[in-house]
C-alpha cells in the first residue's frame, strides 16, 4: 500500500471512539465495521439492505439509522441520530460501469448524488461537530479509478476523481483545526462489490485486494492521519504515477493488455444487467 503524508504529531486513538460508516451492508462496509469494532470502536451503521444491517448491528453492537442519503432531509436526520461522532466513513457508492451511452440522464444524477454529493453533504454536517471538539476524521472511500481515467468507468470516474479532490482541499482546511482527512483508493475488490457481481470472474493475472486490506487501511489512514491510501499491487502504484503525468498512458494500455479486454466486457455485461436499478 501506498501512502501519503501526515499532518497531525499526535495520533488517533480508535478505542472508545464513534464511527458513522455509509454503505455498511455491501462486503467493504461489513469489512470496515467489523474491524473498527475489533478496536472498539463503536459503530453507527447505515446502508441498503435492512437485514444485512440488523444482523451486522447485532453482531457488533452496533446503532442502525436508516436512511437515503441522496436525500438531504435523510443526511441531517442521519447525522441527528448518530449523534456526536468522532469518525465519519463516506463508503456508500455505485460501481456505474460501461459506456457512457449506457446511462439515462436520470442515471447520472444518481450516480453523482451517492458518489458524490452526499459524501459532501455529510462531510459539511460532521465538519461543525468535529471542529467545535478540535477533534475527528473524515474517511471518503474514493477508488484506483479516482488517480487514473479507467476506460468504460467514465461516469464512476468522474466521481471518484471528484471526491479524492474534494478530500484533498478539504485536509488542507481542516488540518489547523484539529480535524483529520484521508481518502482511500483501492483497486477492484475481489471479495466485494462489483467483482462479484461480473457475470465471469476476473482472470487469475488481473490484480485485486481483499475487502480486509481496504478496511485496514482505513484503520491505519484514520490512527496516523495518512492523507491518502493507495490499496494495490506495488507494480500498479507505480503504474498510476505515471499515468498521472500522461493521461493518455491508461487509453494505450488499454489497447494492448488482454486483461483489458477481459474487463471491458465484463464491464458492458455488468453494465446491461445493472442500468436499470442503480440503487
Amino acid at each position: 500500500m501506498n501512502r501519503l503524508q501526515r499532518v497531525k504529531d499526535t495520533p488517533m486513538r480508535l478505542t472508545g471512539k464513534t464511527a458513522l460508516i455509509t454503505g455498511a451492508t455491501g462486503g467493504l462496509g461489513q469489512a470496515i465495521a467489523r474491524t473498527l469494532a475489533a478496536h472498539d470502536t463503536r459503530t453507527v451503521l447505515t446502508g441498503r439492505d435492512t437485514a444485512v444491517l440488523a444482523e451486522l448491528a447485532a453482531e457488533l453492537n452496533g446503532q442502525v439509522v436508516t436512511a437515503d442519503i441522496t436525500n438531504d432531509d435523510d443526511i441531517a436526520q442521519l447525522m441527528r441520530q448518530a449523534g456526536p461522532i468522532d469518525i465519519l466513513i463516506a463508503n456508500a457508492g455505485v460501481t456505474a460501469p460501461g459506456p457512457l451511452t449506457h446511462y439515462t440522464l436520470d442515471d447520472i444524477d444518481t450516480v453523482l448524488d451517492v458518489n458524490l454529493r452526499a459524501p459532501m453533504r455529510m462531510a459539511r454536517l460532521a465538519v461543525e461537530q468535529m471542529t467545535a471538539r478540535g477533534t475527528g476524521h473524515l474517511v471518503f472511500m474514493s477508488a484506483l479509478g479516482g488517480r487514473i481515467a479507467v476506460p468504460r468507468m467514465a461516469l464512476y470516474c468522474a466521481t471518484k476523481h471528484g471526491l479524492r479532490g474534494f478530500a484533498h482541499a478539504i485536509r488542507a482546511d481542516l488540518a489547523p483545526r484539529g480535524v483529520g482527512v484521508s481518502v482511500i483508493c483501492p483497486i477492484f475488490v475481489r471479495d466485494a462489490g462489483m467483482v462479484t457481481r461480473l457475470p465471469s470472474p476476473l482472470p487469475s493475472y488481473f490484480p485485486t485486494c481483499t475487502a480486509q486490506q481496504v478496511a485496514d487501511a482505513v484503520c491505519q489512514a484514520i490512527r496516523d492521519d495518512t492523507a491518502e491510501v493507495v490499496v494495490a499491487p506495488w507494480y500498479v502504484r507505480q503504474f498510476t504515477r505515471l499515468a498521472g503525468v500522461s493521461p493518455a498512458i491508461p487509453v494505450q494500455l488499454h489497447r494492448l493488455v488482454r486483461s483489458a479486454r477481459h474487463a471491458q466486457a465484463a464491464c458492458d455485461g455488468l453494465a446491461r444487467r445493472q442500468t436499470s436499478h442503480l440503487l
